[in-house]
C-alpha cells in the first residue's frame, strides 16, 4: 500500500486540511455578519469589535476562537450603576380581596390625613350646599323672616338631611382603590356597612344591640349635661349658667313647630339618613383609618373629638362676641357630644368594626332626643 492510499485512507488528514482551508478563508474573509449575534457589521477599516455584542473580530480571526469576555461591550459606557439595575417601584397598597374585606387588620388603609380631611371636606361641601340654597332664598326673598320661618319649619330639616347622604358618597369613592373588586357592596363591606357574616338571629342580635345601647346613650348624656353643668354652675356662677343653659335652642324652636307626623317622620330620617350617614363617614372611615397608625385608643379618642366639635361649631358661631358666654355654651354642647360619640366609637370596636350596631345606636338615639323633646315640651 503506497503514501497515496493512506492518505485517502486516514480520515483524520482529511478533516485537518479542511481545517486549515476554513482558517485561511476565515483569515482572508470580510465580515458581514457577526457571527454570534448575526448583526450586521458595518463597512469600517479596521473595525474591531461588533457594535452590538461587542465581539473582538479581529481576535476571531487571529485566534480562530471568541475571545473570553472580561469587560461589558466597549461601546457602552459604563456607568457607576450596574446595567440590568431595575428600581422599585411600589404601585399602592396591596389590593384587598372580597374574601378579605371582613377582616382587613393586615392590610395597609388610608393614613390620618385622608381619615381626617375626607370627612372635614364632606361636612365643608355639605355645608356649601345648605349655605347656597339659603343665599337662593334670601336672593328672590329679600326677607329675613322667610328665612327664619324656613329654618324652624321641620319638613325643611327633613329636607336637608338628605344632603347627608354626601357623607356616604365620597368615602365609598375613595376606598375603591383599596378593593380588587370595587363594587358598591364591598366598598360599603369595607366601610363596615354590611351584613355580610350575620344570618337571621345574629343581624336581630344586632338591632337589639343597639336599640339597648341607644336608651344607655340618653342616660348617658342626661346624666352627662347634669354634671357639666353642676360643675360650670360652681365655677362661674349658678345665674350665668342658668340663664345659659335655659336659653331656647334650635331643637327646641323646631319641635315648638312640629306636629305628630312631622316628628314620626323626623324619626324616620333619624334613623336612616343621619345614623347612617354619619357613622359610615365617622366610624367607618374616620376611626377606622385613624387606628390602624394611632391604636384603636387613639383613634377612638380623636374620632370622638371631632365629631362633636362638627357638632357644636354651629353654637360657637352665634355667641362669638362674648368669650364667656362662647366658653360655657361650647362646655354644655362639647361634653355631651363627646361623651355620646366615645360610645358609638367603643361599641364600633366592640362588634370588630361592623357599623350595623352603631348605626342604630346613633339613629335611635337621636330619634329618642327629638321624641323626648316633643313631648316634654307638649306636657310642660
Amino acid at each position: 500500500m503506497n503514501d497515496k492510499e493512506d492518505q485517502d485512507q486516514d480520515p483524520t488528514k482529511e478533516e485537518n486540511f479542511s481545517n486549515l482551508q476554513d482558517k485561511d478563508e476565515l483569515n482572508k474573509k470580510d465580515w458581514s455578519f457577526c457571527p454570534v449575534c448575526g448583526t450586521n457589521i458595518p463597512q469600517v477599516q479596521n473595525l474591531k469589535f461588533c457594535i452590538k455584542c461587542g465581539l473582538n473580530l479581529q481576535y476571531l480571526k487571529e485566534h480562530k476562537q471568541v475571545e473570553p469576555r472580561r469587560a461589558l461591550n466597549p461601546y457602552i459606557k459604563p456607568t457607576v450603576y450596574p446595567q440590568s439595575y431595575i428600581p422599585i417601584i411600589k404601585l399602592g397598597p396591596k389590593k384587598i380581596s372580597d374574601e378579605e374585606i371582613l377582616d382587613t387588620k393586615d392590610h395597609e388603609l388610608w393614613g390620618p390625613w385622608p381619615s381626617i380631611g375626607i370627612p372635614l371636606g364632606a361636612f365643608l361641601l355639605m355645608d356649601l350646599i345648605t349655605t347656597g340654597i339659603f343665599f337662593l332664598i334670601m336672593l328672590f326673598a329679600f326677607d329675613t323672616e322667610i328665612l327664619y320661618e324656613l329654618i324652624a319649619n321641620p319638613y325643611f330639616l327633613i329636607f336637608s338631611t338628605f344632603f347627608e347622604l354626601i357623607f356616604i358618597l365620597i368615602p365609598v369613592l375613595y376606598v375603591a382603590k383599596y378593593l380588587q373588586n370595587p363594587t358598591l357592596q364591598n366598598r360599603l363591606g369595607l366601610l363596615g356597612f354590611t351584613r355580610k357574616g350575620f344570618d337571621r338571629v345574629g343581624l336581630i342580635k344586632e338591632i337589639l344591640i343597639g336599640i339597648g345601647f341607644a336608651l344607655i346613650g340618653v342616660l348617658l348624656v342626661v346624666g352627662v349635661s347634669f354634671l357639666t353643668e353642676i360643675l360650670l354652675e360652681v365655677f362661674f356662677g349658678i345665674d350665668i349658667i342658668r340663664d345659659i343653659s335655659g336659653a331656647t335652642s334650635d331643637v327646641e324652636i323646631i319641635i315648638s313647630n312640629s306636629d305628630i307626623l312631622s316628628i314620626i317622620l323626623l324619626s324616620v330620617v333619624m334613623i336612616l339618613i343621619i345614623g347612617t350617614s354619619e357613622e359610615i363617614l365617622f366610624r367607618g372611615f374616620m376611626q377606622k383609618g385613624l387606628t390602624r397608625r394611632l391604636g384603636n385608643v387613639g383613634g377612638i379618642i380623636i374620632t370622638a373629638l371631632i365629631f362633636a366639635i362638627i357638632h357644636v361649631i354651629g353654637i360657637i358661631l352665634l355667641v362669638l362676641g362674648n368669650p364667656m358666654v362662647l366658653l360655657i355654651s361650647f362646655l354644655l354642647s362639647f361634653i355631651p357630644y363627646f361623651a355620646i360619640s366615645l360610645l358609638l366609637g367603643l361599641i364600633y370596636y366592640w362588634r370588630k368594626e361592623n357599623l350595623l350596631a352603631v348605626i342604630i345606636t346613633h339613629g335611635v338615639y337621636d330619634a329618642l332626643t327629638i321624641i323626648f323633646v316633643f313631648v316634654f315640651y307638649n306636657i310642660f
